[in-house]
């Protein structure tokens, strides 16, 4: 990694000053070597060294330009417009609609198309006047939400909205469909909302990277309240229309206080961030071609201080620099929930369907794991690969390399180390941390042994089992959820430890199985720096939501615990 000083600073710890270090000795060379073959087995591993990648230069969508896109050097063909995407609209169209959650359904959904007069409203449900990638790294909420902002966006071939979408559905069946994409047009948003049968109400919450501020939100989002003033949005339409349908496109939980009671409120979805084919796959849910089948990944509140710490807002810790020591421990979202018995608004795990669902036959059957081993022995010593030339001189810059700006180079521009680092305080003593330099054979770690830690914490200790019977008329699909309770005074009220999706026809059941590894029941203890099974009762649950825990049955443990 390059290890800028500064953001575009074109100075670096790295480069030029871990060359000095490894020189110095301050580096050994079985760091260097061991960092080196990480990053080139990776290389080998994805077989870049047999097949040439597509082309593409995510500075610019020209054809041709500059190579070094930021020093503005080196003009030839950038790009080559390979088209890679195959078919993955369909994909990408399925899981957006497999991921909506039902979270409120008083059984107008699904619609049928044939609806006397479908309104649409919020700028959530439009086109983004731009264009879908006319804000730099997607850094605007305009239109529907379909991505959020930062340096990891990629560009949408096309996005399809939820008013195109929903357009397609009610003209295909001759019905009447019109629309208000402005927030804040209170006069038409009320008159048309009178007219409507069923209204439906598109509303968003945004966030991204921090290079990015959107309407004074700095990367993160400042609150958890929608934005746009979809709260207002929400209540002019419901307060004139009866048969109110609320989707959410968020990157995260919001305050749903104002609204989601509402009698008018007939239904509400959350969306979540569904890429290109957005309208197409809030339409499938929304007109009943897939049954909705998604789980929340988080707890929806009724304030905000009910998820525990807020956002560090300001630096708190000197240097401009924040500082959070994360007392709040594991207890997160659901876990706090639960430890401070708060009753959420939508739990963890929570989602409705267009069918129903019931949960029987909770079955535990033990395996013979054997007792838990910790890793013992010793490493091999830190390898070294060829050496390294004690001549300073051979380090020097190539008369034959170009400068490019802004690029991180490893050679020196003097044979006195001093001097090449440029550093005022080069040659003070410094104390590394014990060890650090040390590449001796090293006394494994209890924990450790293998990549994911000590192979026996995957060891399967219990096999649960559990009947899912589809008791509604059209077919669905459950996610089954199953937790675990540690039963200790400082662990959560239940942690999850397993789900699977299950599509059941009507009428007909389904078998959810889900292993409980020993890795699952263990907790760290920081005095023998190890995993260890304590004594207390355990118990393991199966069900349809966080605070839906339709199963239960104990766990023995006894013969593992410490």
């Amino acid at each position: 990694m390059p290890g800028d000083t500064d953001f575009n600073s074109g100075k670096s710890w790295w480069g030029t000053n871990l060359t000095i270090s490894v020189l110095n000795g301050t580096v050994p060379q079985w760091r260097i070597d061991d960092a080196a073959i990480r990053i080139m087995a990776a290389y080998y591993y994805v077989g870049l060294d047999e097949t040439t990648p597509v082309n593409f230069d995510s500075w610019t969508r020209d054809t041709y330009g500059n190579e070094h896109y930021y020093a503005e050097e080196g003009y030839t063909q950038i790009n080559q417009h390979v088209d890679a995407r195959f078919e993955h609209f369909r994909s990408i169209r399925e899981v957006a609609a497999k991921s909506t959650v039902l979270l409120k359904n008083t059984g107008v959904l699904p619609l049928t198309g044939t609806e006397k007069w479908t309104a649409v409203f919020g700028n959530d449900a439009g086109e983004n006047q731009y264009g879908p990638n006319g804000c730099s790294d997607r850094g605007c909420d305009n239109g529907t939400l379909a991505m959020g902002w930062g340096s990891g966006t990629s560009d949408f071939p096309y996005l399809v909205t939820p008013l195109d979408a929903i357009k397609n559905e009610v003209a295909s069946n001759g019905g009447v469909i019109q629309s208000v994409t402005d927030n804040y047009a209170y006069t038409q948003i009320q008159q048309m909302a009178k007219e409507a049968s069923v209204a439906i109400v598109f509303v968003n919450a945004d966030s991204g990277e921090g290079y990015i501020t959107v309407d004074t939100n700095f990367g993160d989002r400042n609150n958890l309240t929608l934005w746009g003033d979809g709260d207002t949005l929400i209540q002019n339409v419901s307060a004139l229309c009866n048969n109110t349908i609320v989707v959410i496109h968020s990157v995260g939980p919001v305050l749903v206080n104002s609204f989601y009671e509402s009698e008018n409120v007939t239904a509400i979805l959350w969306a979540g961030l569904p890429g290109q084919e957005s309208g197409n796959a809030i339409a499938d849910v929304l007109y009943g071609r897939v049954n909705p089948g998604g789980k929340l990944p988080f707890t929806f509140g009724s304030n905000e201080t009910e998820w525990g710490r807020d956002l560090i807002y300001t630096p708190i810790n000197g240097n401009a620099s924040p500082q959070d020591n994360f007392d709040e421990g594991v207890f997160i979202d659901y876990r706090a929930f639960d430890k401070h018995n708060i009753t959420p608004v939508y739990e963890f795990g929570f989602g409705m369907s267009y069918t129903t669902f019931s949960y029987s036959n909770i079955t535990v059957t033990k395996a013979n794991a054997g007792a838990y081993t910790p890793t013992t022995g010793q490493t091999i010593a830190a390898p070294t690969f060829g050496s390294i030339n004690p001549n300073v001189s051979a380090y020097q810059w190539p008369a034959d390399l170009q400068y490019v700006e802004a690029y991180i180079y490893p050679y020196l521009n003097s044979t006195d180390l001093g001097e090449a680092s440029q550093d005022p305080e080069y040659g003070i003593d410094v104390t590394l941390p014990a060890g650090s330099t040390d590449g001796s054979p090293q006394a494994r770690i209890a924990a450790g042994g293998a990549p994911g830690g000590n192979p026996q914490l995957w060891d399967v200790l219990f096999s649960v089992e559990a009947t899912i019977t589809n008791t509604g008329s059209v077919a669905g699909d459950e996610v089954v959820q199953l937790y675990v309770s540690l039963g200790g005074p400082e662990d959560p009220v239940i942690v999850l430890r397993g789900f699977d999706r299950l599509s059941i026809q009507p009428g007909q059941s389904a078998t959810f199985h889900s292993d409980i590894l020993r890795r699952d029941v263990s907790n760290w203890d920081t005095v023998s720096q190890n995993w260890v099974i304590t004594e207390y009762p355990k118990t393991v649950h199966v069900g349809a939501s966080s605070r839906n825990l339709l199963l239960q049955a104990d766990l023995d443990l006894s013969e593992y615990a410490a």
